[in-house]
């Protein structure tokens, strides 16, 4: 018999389990939250960290197949982004 997939991050079902917190932290958590919402906030906050950590392994598989970032081109492409870039256009 095939054992199906573990499930993704946000998927299948919902289950207690227990975390150690400094009291300064859930106090801070209630605070933003509620007592209800403290749990959706830490799934999103979980989930977030997740995709942060597969986004730098998917970063370092991708320098070390085709070396490192060209540091002046993305600042160039975040300029552009901003709107700060002046173009060839523009500067005429």
């Amino acid at each position: 018999m095939a054992s199906s997939p573990d499930p993704a991050p946000g998927e299948g079902p919902v289950r207690p389990v227990s975390v150690s917190l400094h009291e300064g932290t859930i106090a801070a958590l209630k605070a933003r939250t509620g007592k209800r919402g403290m749990s959706a906030y830490v799934e999103a906050l979980i989930q977030r960290q997740l995709e942060r950590d597969r986004l730098r392994e998917l970063i370092e598989d991708a320098e070390a197949e085709h070396g490192p970032v060209d540091q002046s081109a993305v600042e160039a492409r975040r300029a552009i982004l901003r709107g700060d870039a002046v173009s060839s256009a523009d500067a005429a």
